[in-house]
């Protein structure tokens, strides 16, 4: 379905009449990680490379399985939970998620009609048509294409008129056929999940005993100019991983960690007491970085992600 601009169309999950999940949702599931081959979308920032290192932090079984920030759902299809919500701000985004869980053969048409205009006339102009359909009503099919299509997989949009400001890139798209494969696989992990277009703290609001929650925000010291960072407030994160965290969920958060080869920690501020421990993932080299510097290599552009887990 396109996506109306109403989070009520959504689909909620089933609660009981004091709002809490129902009798089935008190089972515990097996923590298991089972990275697939490729991403559905490409997103700068994703973690498919370190999803499996990630999970391997998480407690051993859960509830409910939550990702409030689920971008390009990285960690969510690795770990592909028996019961999940998967939730964004960015509504088109979800569009796309929805899609995918209800009716995936709509996501293959999506693509395969945009992708085919690249035969009737060229990239570039494929490229500029879907953004030019996608500044004119905003929706997961164009973006899909967009995603998959532009620079290294930088979504962001002009504040002035809501235009995917970010260059085609030199890749050459996946086929439409290679694509419906990646759909078919990615169909499959996210059948236990449902997807809702929600902030981050209405999403931590429904995290309880048992769940596990995993937040990969924008990061404040690499990607200011990515959809929603400018309105990003960590402090507001942080009180909402607190109050979860003391109705006994589990919450783990990826942010700033170093930069320059790794000898400048980023200066982040963590309320004390909120994270019982932190883990150290070696990401590469800042792709985002060498998007703003022009496509340079950056050999000191390293970076160190840090995984904060409550417990």
């Amino acid at each position: 379905m396109e996506y109306s601009g109403s989070p009520d169309a959504l689909i909620e999950l089933p609660l009981s009449n004091n709002g809490s999940f129902p009798a089935e949702a008190a089972k515990r599931y097996p923590t298991r990680s089972n990275p697939p081959k490729g991403q559905l979308l490409k997103w700068i920032g994703n973690k498919q490379r370190f999803a499996e290192a990630i999970i391997q932090h998480f407690p051993p079984s859960y509830r409910t399985y939550f990702e409030p920030f689920l971008g390009s759902g990285a960690v969510l299809a690795a770990m592909a939970p028996v019961r999940a919500e998967g939730s964004d701000v960015f509504g088109p985004l979800i569009d796309i998620w929805q899609t995918l869980r209800f009716d995936p053969a709509q996501l293959k048409v999506w693509y395969s009609r945009r992708h085919a205009e690249i035969d009737l006339t060229s990239k570039q102009d494929a490229y500029r048509k879907a953004q030019d359909d996608y500044r004119d009503f905003p929706n997961g099919a164009d973006l899909l294409f967009l995603s998959r299509t532009c620079y290294g997989g930088v979504v962001r949009f002009r504040q002035s008129d809501g235009y995917m400001s970010t260059p085609c890139g030199p890749h050459t798209p996946m086929t439409p056929e290679k694509f419906a494969t990646r759909v078919d696989d990615w169909a499959l992990r996210v059948r236990g999940t449902t997807f809702f277009n929600r902030s981050f703290e209405a999403a931590l609001e429904r995290a309880g005993p048992g769940d596990i929650v995993y937040c990969d925000p924008p990061y404040s010291h690499s990607q200011t100019i990515l959809y929603g960072a400018q309105s990003f407030s960590l402090s507001s994160l942080m009180e909402a991983i607190g109050k979860a965290k003391r109705r006994g969920a589990f919450v783990a958060l990826s942010i700033d960690g170093s930069k320059k080869s790794g000898n400048q920690l980023c200066d982040i501020t963590i309320p004390h007491g909120l994270f019982a421990r932190e883990e150290m993932l070696n990401v590469g080299r800042s792709m985002l970085r060498r998007f703003q510097m022009g496509g340079e290599t950056l050999e000191s552009e390293l970076v160190r992600d840090r995984l904060l887990l409550t417990d």
